[in-house]
C-alpha cells in the first residue's frame, strides 16, 4: 500500500523524498510509522519498475545586498564575514521524483484492485478515490459497506461463553465503532449517487 500512496501523491505533482514522507505521515497518520527506511526502498522499487523517475531541482538562495563595512572591532568584523559567507548564493541539487505513464497505469491498477481491501488498503484507496470514475467510486464504497455489514452481524452475535463486564464492554464498543463506520460509508454512497447524473432523466429529455 505504500507504493500506491507514493504513486497517488506523485500523480498530483513531482515531490522530494522529504515532502513525500511529510505528506504520507500527515495523510496516513502516525500509526503507519512512515520512515525514510521504508520510503526510500519503496521509491527504488518503483523506479526500477519504471513507474517513477528522478528529476533534478535546484534551489538558489538570494544574493546578499550591500558591501562589507568594517566596524573597527575584530569580533564584529569576523561575525559579519561569517554572515556574508552564509548568505552567499548557494546551489544544491535535490532529488525529486515524478510519475511516468507506466506509473499512472500501475496506480490505476492498484487503486481498482479488489483483492486487497483490508483496513489499511481501504484507507489509502479512499484518499485517492477522487481519481476513480464515479461508478467505480460507488462500487468501491459498496464493497466496503458489505464488509462492514458482515462484520457487524458477527460482532452482534451473542457470546457463546460467560464473559465479564470488561470483555462485554469491549465487544459492545467494537460493534458501535463498526456501526459508526457503516453509517459513514452509507452517507458517502448517498452523496456519490446524488452527484451522479441520472441517465434515464438525461435520455428522456434528450
Amino acid at each position: 500500500m505504500l507504493e500506491l500512496a507514493v504513486l497517488g501523491l506523485l500523480a498530483e505533482q513531482p515531490r522530494h523524498g522529504y515532502d513525500l514522507k511529510k505528506r504520507l505521515s500527515e495523510t496516513l497518520g502516525p500509526l503507519w510509522g512512515i520512515s525514510f527506511g521504508s520510503l526510500y526502498p519503496a521509491l527504488r522499487r518503483l523506479e526500477r519498475s519504471g513507474a517513477i523517475e528522478e528529476v533534478d531541482e535546484s534551489a538558489t538562495a538570494p544574493a546578499p545586498t550591500g558591501s562589507f563595512v568594517p566596524t573597527g572591532s575584530l569580533k564584529g568584523d569576523l561575525a559579519a564575514a561569517r554572515m556574508r559567507l552564509r548568505a552567499r548564493p548557494s546551489r544544491r541539487t535535490r532529488r525529486a521524483y515524478a510519475i511516468t505513464a507506466h506509473g499512472r497505469a500501475l496506480f490505476a491498477e492498484l487503486l481498482t484492485d479488489e483483492s486487497d481491501d483490508d483496513e489499511r488498503a481501504f484507507a489509502v484507496k479512499l484518499l485517492f478515490c477522487g481519481h476513480l470514475e464515479p461508478v467505480a467510486r460507488v462500487a468501491f464504497l459498496e464493497r466496503r459497506r458489505a464488509q462492514l455489514t458482515q462484520r457487524l452481524v458477527a460482532e452482534r452475535k451473542p457470546a457463546t461463553r460467560t464473559i465479564d463486564r470488561y470483555t462485554r464492554s469491549l465487544l459492545e464498543h467494537r460493534a458501535r465503532s463498526t456501526q459508526h463506520d457503516l453509517d459513514w460509508i452509507v452517507e458517502l454512497i448517498a452523496q456519490e449517487r446524488a452527484e451522479q447524473p441520472d441517465d434515464r432523466t438525461e435520455g428522456a429529455t434528450a
